[in-house]
């Protein structure tokens, strides 16, 4: 049920968003809105307020010997719960 969550994102805008109830999830890049959102009510038994996704581009840079590296396209849910709920920091 969950293996389209990738990992909770941990950082300092994350933990600022913990206050307002917040959660910040990396998902995988062809999952949609309401399919996460469903997810992740079933599986943690919460109810989900609201849900923002963004699409962090990939960037490539190139070396000195003239390669190409690509890195991974990448998917952030941001997910708000209704009051007095919450989820367990880390999933592992």
């Amino acid at each position: 049920m969950m293996d389209k969550l990738r990992n909770q994102v941990i950082s300092g805008k994350s933990i600022r968003l913990l206050q307002q109830n917040q959660y910040t999830f990396q998902v995988d890049l062809k999952l949609t809105k309401t399919e996460m959102r469903n997810r992740i009510e079933q599986f943690f038994d919460v109810k989900v307020a609201g849900t923002n996704s963004s699409r962090i581009k990939s960037k490539s840079r190139k070396r000195v010997n003239k390669l190409n590296i690509d890195y991974v396209n990448r998917k952030k849910l941001i997910v708000r719960l209704k009051k007095n709920y919450f989820i367990p920091l880390f999933l592992s």
